[in-house]
C-alpha cells in the first residue's frame, strides 16, 4: 500500500516564517495521536491546550499507510453496506477529501437541524469538531449515537469560557445586580452561548433562563435575550457579540469586556449596571488574523472588489468590509452575484478554497496571506473516517461522544430556544 499524501490543502505553501500558524500543517493528522495535549498542526502558536482537551489515541496503521485512493473506496464501500443507518454531516471548514462523503454540508446551525431530519440512522458521523457532535448527541435520539472520528478535534475558542469561570463570574453579576428592580418582570441578565462551546454551558445558559446562538441567528437570538432581560452576558466570543450588537444599536461604551481572571471582569460596577452587552474574553485564532489592511491591499490589487468577512472577526475587519455574515450568508452571497464578480473573504480558508472552485466565473480568494486553517477541523481525514465506519460494521462503535443526562436535560432546552430563533 502506498502511503497517502495527507497536506492537500493548496494553501500550504503559503506559510511563511511571520505566520503565528505552527509548521506542523505538513504532517499528518495521526503525528499527534501520542496522548499530549495540543490543538494539532497548523494550530496558532499562542492557543495553549489546556489538559482537559480531547485527545486521540493512535489508529490502526493499515488507515494511515492507506492511499487516497483506498479509503475513498472502502469509505463508499462502508457507506453502502451501512445504509440508512449512517448519516454523515460535515463542517464547511472540512478540507475536501472529507466534505465528499458528507450527507449533509453546511454551518454549526444547519447541521444541528439537519441531524435532526434522520431518525432512522443509528449513527450519526459528524466531520467536525467536538462541541458539534455534542450537541448531535443531545438533540438526537438515545437510539442513535454520535461519532466524532477523531476525538482530538476541539475548539480553541470553546475551551476559552469553562464552567468554573462562567459560574465565577455569573455569581459576581448576581450578587452586583441583586438589589435591581424586577417589577417590570425582565431578568437582570440573560446569559447567550455561541454553539462554539461545551455542552456544560449549553446546559448553564438553559438552566439560568438563556439560550444558545450560530452565527447565522446571533442577531434574532440577542433580541429574544432582550425581551426577557436587561443586558445580556455572551460568552465564549466577544467579536460575535460586538458585531453583532453593534449591528443592531448598541454603543461600544455598553459592551464592557469580562476578563475571568479579574475581579468583576476587569471592569467598575458601574459600567456593569450600564452595561447592555457583557462580552467574554474569547476569540476564534483563525478569525482573529484578518486585518483591515489585508482589506485596504486587496481593494487596492482589485478594483471592484466584494470585501465579505465572517463576524467572528475583528470589528474593524467587519466595519471595513461590504457585508458580513455566516458561512451560510457568504455562501448565498457568491451564488448569487453576477458571473465576473471578485470577492476577497475573511473566514477559514477551506471553505473559501471550495467556494472558488464551485465557481469558476468569479475570482474569490482569502485575504489572509498567510492562512491558517482551523487546525482541530484539519484533525478530521478519511482515515479516521474508514476506521470509524468499519469498524460500525464489524459491531464496533468508537469515538462515540455521549453527554451525560443531567446536562443534556438543559442543555437541549437552550438548544431547542436556538432552533426556534430562525433568523
Amino acid at each position: 500500500m502506498s502511503t497517502t499524501t495527507t497536506p492537500s490543502i493548496a494553501t500550504l505553501t503559503l506559510l511563511s516564517p511571520e505566520s503565528t500558524c505552527n509548521t506542523d500543517l505538513v504532517k499528518s493528522p495521526w503525528a499527534f495521536d501520542d496522548g499530549s495535549a495540543s490543538y494539532g498542526p497548523g494550530s496558532s502558536e499562542n492557543d495553549i491546550a489546556p489538559a482537559s482537551t480531547p485527545r486521540q489515541g493512535q489508529i490502526p496503521d493499515e488507515y494511515k499507510e492507506a492511499s487516497d485512493q483506498e479509503l475513498r473506496e472502502r469509505i463508499l464501500a462502508a457507506k453502502k453496506t451501512l445504509g440508512e443507518e449512517l448519516v454523515i454531516l460535515g463542517h464547511h471548514y472540512q478540507r475536501d477529501e472529507v466534505v465528499e462523503f458528507a450527507d449533509f454540508v453546511g454551518d454549526s446551525f444547519q447541521l444541528a437541524n439537519a441531524a435532526l431530519t434522520r431518525e432512522k440512522a443509528k449513527y450519526i458521523v459528524f466531520c467536525g469538531v467536538h462541541f458539534m457532535a455534542e450537541t448531535a448527541d443531545i438533540l438526537s435520539t438515545d437510539e442513535q449515537a454520535v461519532i466524532l472520528p477523531n476525538l482530538a478535534a476541539g475548539c480553541s475558542m470553546a475551551d476559552m469560557a469553562d464552567e468554573s469561570s462562567v459560574e465565577e463570574c455569573w455569581e459576581q453579576l448576581m450578587d452586583l445586580y441583586a438589589d435591581e428592580d424586577t417589577t417590570d418582570g425582565k431578568a437582570s441578565v440573560i446569559p447567550v452561548t455561541y454553539m462554539n462551546s461545551s455542552a456544560a454551558l449549553k446546559s448553564f445558559v438553559g438552566k439560568h433562563g438563556g439560550i444558545v446562538c450560530t452565527s447565522s441567528n446571533a442577531a434574532t437570538v440577542l433580541e429574544w435575550a432582550f425581551e426577557r432581560g436587561r443586558r445580556v452576558l455572551f460568552f465564549p466570543d466577544q467579536h460575535l457579540g460586538r458585531n453583532t450588537a453593534k449591528a443592531m444599536g448598541i454603543g461600544l461604551e455598553q459592551m464592557p469586556m469580562w476578563n475571568p481572571r479579574k475581579v468583576l471582569g476587569g471592569s467598575d460596577a458601574q459600567t456593569l449596571i450600564d452595561a447592555k452587552v457583557i462580552l467574554w474574553h474569547g476569540f476564534c485564532s483563525v478569525h482573529k488574523r484578518f486585518t483591515v489592511a489585508q482589506i485596504q491591499k486587496a481593494r487596492a490589487e482589485h478594483p471592484g472588489v466584494r470585501i465579505l468577512a465572517h463576524p467572528e472577526c475583528p470589528m474593524p475587519v467587519v466595519d471595513a468590509s461590504d457585508e458580513a455574515g455566516s458561512t451560510d450568508y457568504i455562501q448565498k452571497a457568491v451564488a448569487a452575484a453576477p458571473a465576473g464578480s471578485v470577492f476577497g473573504i475573511a473566514t477559514e480558508i477551506n471553505m473559501v478554497n471550495r467556494l472558488a472552485a464551485e465557481h469558476p466565473e468569479h475570482t474569490i480568494f482569502c485575504l489572509d496571506p498567510v492562512i491558517c486553517p482551523c487546525s482541530t477541523m484539519y484533525r478530521i481525514h478519511p482515515s479516521y473516517i474508514a476506521w470509524v465506519l468499519e469498524s460500525l460494521i464489524k459491531g464496533e462503535v468508537l469515538n462515540r461522544i455521549t453527554v451525560d443526562q443531567d446536562v443534556s436535560v438543559n442543555a437541549k432546552i437552550a438548544l431547542e430556544r436556538m432552533l426556534a430563533a430562525r433568523p
